[in-house]
């Protein structure tokens, strides 16, 4: 991807994500059942990823790339699944607004500390001061956000 689309790129992912949410709440408000729910929106995008891998298999893992590979790797989709389980069931309860800010802002202060202290194989990028203030900015913005 050439660099100059990186950030726009990013920036659509997020604004789509607040789509995804409601648009899972809706799939929960008309299957009744949040499981049910939850496997109709992960089987779309199973769909959507195998076609695009069939499309291009290039390249494919060597045998040392998957044997260094942490096992907690594999769970991430895993870990997704919650965000998009308490999406299609509390969107509709909470608004789109205060979802999303919670969870924009709960995954800022996330990357922080995994940021800092490097976990998940992650260089280190310390929490600075204005890290810090830029996270409590964001805490400031969702509170606003969730009372008004």
């Amino acid at each position: 991807m050439n660099a100059a689309w990186i950030i726009p790129f990013i920036v659509l992912g997020g604004a789509l994500q607040t789509c995804g949410a409601a648009m899972n709440g809706q799939l929960y408000k008309h299957l009744i059942n949040p499981w049910l729910a939850s496997a109709v929106s992960f089987a779309v995008i199973t769909v959507f990823f195998v076609g695009a891998f069939v499309l291009m298999p290039k390249p494919l893992p060597a045998a040392k790339d998957i044997a260094s590979m942490p096992w907690w790797a594999v769970i991430g989709g895993l870990v997704g699944a919650v965000q998009v389980y308490a999406g299609l069931t509390l969107v509709n309860r909470v608004g789109a607004g205060t979802f999303m800010g919670f969870t924009v802002t709960s995954a800022l202060i996330m990357s922080l500390v995994v940021d800092h202290f490097g976990w998940l194989r992650l260089d280190a990028h310390p929490i600075t001061g204005w890290r810090a203030l830029g996270g409590a900015l964001m805490v400031c913005g969702v509170v606003l956000i969730a009372k008004f």
